[in-house]
């Protein structure tokens, strides 16, 4: 029996449909009535659907822009970036990646009953994750072992990154008992001693929000409005015609129209959702609050993510062409989502910090895709998941947790200052959540008191 076979069948349908059906029989198992279990699941897949699909069609207009901007600025890189799906394909085509779902799920199970997590990962989509970790840690020590106990440290840090993040995210967002335990987040770790420096500048104490924005500057501030100011920008720097920067304008100022709509989907969905898990929890396990583990996504109705992800777009085409070692130029992978995620998570969506914060660690990127350009090359010919002509080498420009992959790569195979750069990103994740438990996300009654009393001032974590 081929397993491997078994779970790509499985998941096949795509996370939008798997994530919908599993959600309507958790609702059912947590007493929701079938009707309502069954509108959570498909407003769920709708949320999910419609943030793709407008997610691919703001790849897949600015892509043309994003080559034109490096075509005419000479930028000559010799690796093709396929982006997060490209790297999925070969993932998933790994004989062995099937293993990571037994791992995933014991993992979850183990620290559930230890009380060491309160999450309960329904993403089992992104168990893609967990193994593409173990296969560069497998391409650099040549041991499954290794693999297998990268993979289970990617599992118990996405865990507790959940755990951080469940309480900001019901103030930020108001989705109750939903929380996102993605390796992407894991960005926020080493933002935050910047993000700590930031609290002495006294400019990025101000509520950069767009909410606050609007107040402000109006009409520029809606996101219509700031996605076609950026889009035009991208094309004329990319040597666009007059009507096709309009086009591509007015093209990205409706995709960032239609992500908050989108978004409205995922509230119907995992408000009642939520809230009935939440009492099914409490009075079978007494102090206990247990917080459903979704994809990123969920997160789409904030402004200041896509802002801040578009923003970056030529910062990065900038930095592949200046910085020196880079092999790869963003295309499709161009959207960086861990700087978008890990820095709204962080920062509780302040725009000033997250673009910031964004521009100083885009280079990281660049420098984790160029590593592991050969692991990814040779994944590729390998499953022969995605075609890779000879002499060619393809790569994520975007990659997840570049320093966590890298320094397990090193680390495993024996480098001893690979294990200290290692075991000191750990203690800082475990300070970075430490921080986080002992000091909240204050509720939103709360901020608006603090507002109150100094309408200046930001709400620090």
């Amino acid at each position: 029996m081929n397993w491997n076979s078994i779970v790509q069948a499985i998941l096949s349908p795509g996370p939008s449909v798997v994530i919908s059906i599993l959600i309507m029989i958790l609702g059912l198992f947590f007493g929701m009535k079938v009707s309502k279990a069954v509108l959570s699941g498909l407003y769920l897949g709708v949320g999910f659907i419609g943030m793709s699909m407008a997610i691919n069609q703001l790849v897949t207009i600015v892509t043309p822009a994003t080559k034109a901007l490096a075509k005419n600025t000479g930028i000559n890189l010799p690796a093709v970036d396929f982006g997060w799906t490209g790297a999925s394909a070969i993932t998933w085509a790994w004989a062995v990646a099937f293993v990571f779902f037994a791992i995933e799920i014991g993992v979850n199970l183990v620290m559930l009953v230890t009380k060491t997590t309160n999450v309960v990962n329904a993403d089992m989509w992104n168990v893609w994750g967990l193994a593409l970790t173990g296969y560069m840690v497998y391409f650099a020590t040549g041991s499954y072992i290794w693999a297998f106990i990268a993979g289970v440290i990617q599992a118990i840090i996405s865990l507790k990154l959940g755990d951080m993040w469940s309480e900001e995210i019901e103030n930020m967002l108001g989705y109750p008992g939903i929380t996102v335990p993605h390796i992407e987040a894991f960005t926020a770790i080493i933002m935050w001693p910047v993000n700590r420096l930031m609290d002495f500048i006294p400019i990025f104490n101000y509520r950069w929000s767009a909410k606050e924005l609007k107040k402000k500057i109006g009409i520029l501030s809606e996101p219509v409005v700031m996605g076609s100011i950026i889009g035009l920008i991208i094309g004329l720097a990319g040597r666009y015609t007059i009507a096709n920067a309009l086009s591509l304008a007015i093209t990205v100022g409706a995709v960032m129209a239609i992500f908050p709509v989108m978004a409205k989907f995922f509230m119907d969905s995992l408000t009642p959702f939520g809230t009935t898990m939440s009492n099914f929890m409490k009075n079978r396990f007494k102090n206990r609050e247990f917080v459903i583990g979704l994809d990123w996504p969920v997160l789409g109705q904030s402004t200041e993510l896509w802002v801040t992800m578009v923003v970056l777009i030529p910062v990065s085409i900038a930095f592949a062409a200046i910085l020196p070692g880079n092999q790869v130029l963003p295309i499709a992978g161009v959207i960086n989502y861990c700087l978008g995620v890990g820095g709204l998570l962080l920062t509780g969506g302040n725009l000033l910090r997250m673009l910031v914060l964004g521009i100083i660690y885009q280079p990281l990127f660049l420098y984790g895709s160029t590593y592991f350009t050969n692991v990814f090359t040779k994944l590729a010919r390998d499953t022969g998941a995605v075609n890779v002509p000879k002499g060619s080498l393809v790569s994520w420009s975007s990659i997840e947790a570049p320093d966590l992959r890298f320094l397990m790569s090193k680390a495993f195979t024996g480098n001893i200052f690979a294990w200290i750069g290692l075991v000191s990103l750990l203690i800082l994740f475990w300070f970075v959540y430490r921080s986080f438990k002992k000091n909240p996300v204050p509720s939103k009654k709360y901020k608006e008191q603090l507002i109150k009393k100094n309408p200046k001032s930001v709400v620090a974590k």
